[in-house]
């Protein structure tokens, strides 16, 4: 057992509640989704949240220190044992997506936390829900390995973790979901994500280039979709099927998320920003990357670029997904209208929490200007 972690010899305590609900015990509760699902499920279940150092610091759960990559979550055989007897469902939304990580890190992480997922699924006699994402549609190429080897090892374990899920025969779901956005109504989201730093961005007129086709899809959905669907599938007993909780066909277009972010500095009192060049994906890999290693860049701008590069390539899509939003026990559908109102909405929050950086740009857009009309 890793020597940070104390050894628990008891669950924490139950809460006194109204009734008698079922314990769901929930990994990656101090995730971005994991926040959403919280917000979802605590009215319906007894949340038991696995944390290994970060405190969620929410009383509408209790909170139990382990580690998803020792043997019974890092537990006393005595502790792992109530654990089993306590628990009714186990949501495992736990995942490593730092993609900066070293690949073989990534890979070990998330297989062995669902294989200890698992395993304790198995023992409590109770269903798993897994969440994997949308994007194990998308192989890789040799190319795309080499050069982004943190997205293709992201892919390729959470493409393992679900072939873990299927060949243990336990009762539950897969679902996989595409980019998850800010909430629909607020905006907000529990973290920073790569699609709220590059939208950012694009507010900001810093990303010049962008790998894509204007007409390529980018599929997001807010996370309170997300999280509805989700919850929908446990609340109804669920037990088998694998379910995409994405926009599908109704996905923006690379150029209507360009065009979203344009019109939106304009309302911030920011210069309209240059549309990012949108540059074929082959030539990305032919021509820009490499010239972008030999030039005299700023080292955070190659990092920035090739930090989009990866979002992008593994993210955009030319063909839509299947989506099950919408049907039976999996949340509600999203429309086109429903996708870009919420984007406007993530974008608003995202100026809401940076007033100042805002500010300085207003004010630096005004000594430009007044350079100009001088000279």
């Amino acid at each position: 057992m890793p020597p940070h972690l104390p050894r628990p010899t008891a669950l924490p305590t139950p809460k006194n509640t109204p009734h008698d609900r079922p314990t769901l015990l929930l990994t990656g509760g101090t995730g971005v989704l994991g926040r959403a699902l919280i917000d979802e499920l605590c009215a319906d279940f007894d949340l038991l949240c696995l944390r290994r150092n970060r405190p969620l610091d929410d009383p509408r759960v209790r909170e139990l220190q382990g580690d998803l990559l020792a043997p019974r979550l890092g537990l006393t055989p005595r502790a792992w044992h109530e654990l089993a007897l306590e628990v009714d469902v186990v949501l495992h939304s736990a995942a490593e997506t730092n993609w900066r990580m070293a690949p073989a890190d990534i890979l070990r992480t998330n297989t062995l936390g669902t294989e200890t997922t698992l395993d304790l699924a198995a023992r409590a006699d109770a269903p798993l829900y897994l969440v994997s994402t949308a994007f194990v549609a998308s192989v890789p190429s040799e190319e795309d390995a080499r050069r982004f080897p943190g997205a293709a090892a992201y892919l390729a374990s959470k493409t393992r973790a679900e072939q873990l899920v299927r060949e243990s025969d336990l009762p539950g779901a897969i679902v996989r979901p595409s980019v998850v956005m800010g909430d629909s109504t607020s905006g907000r989201i529990a973290g920073v994500q790569g699609l709220t730093k590059t939208i950012g961005s694009m507010v900001l007129g810093q990303v010049p280039v962008l790998p894509g086709a204007p007409d390529a899809r980018v599929d997001m959905v807010p996370q309170d979709y997300v999280s509805r669907a989700i919850g929908d599938l446990v609340r109804g007993g669920v037990s088998s099927g694998e379910f995409w909780l994405t926009a599908g066909k109704e996905a923006l277009r690379f150029r209507e998320l360009a065009d979203t972010c344009a019109e939106f500095a304009v309302r911030c009192g920011l210069p309209t920003p240059h549309r990012p060049r949108l540059i074929p994906v082959e030539a990305v890999h032919r021509l820009l990357l490499p010239m972008l290693e030999g030039t005299a860049l700023p080292e955070s701008t190659r990092r920035r670029f090739q930090h989009y590069a990866e979002l992008l390539l593994v993210f955009q899509r030319e063909l839509p997904f299947d989506t099950s939003l919408g049907q039976p026990h999996c949340g509600a559908r999203l429309s086109h209208a429903d996708i870009r109102a919420a984007l406007v909405r993530n974008l608003e929050s995202w100026a809401d929490d940076r007033p100042a950086l805002l500010t300085r740009h207003r004010a630096a857009h005004a000594r430009t200007a007044r350079t100009e009309v001088a000279s």
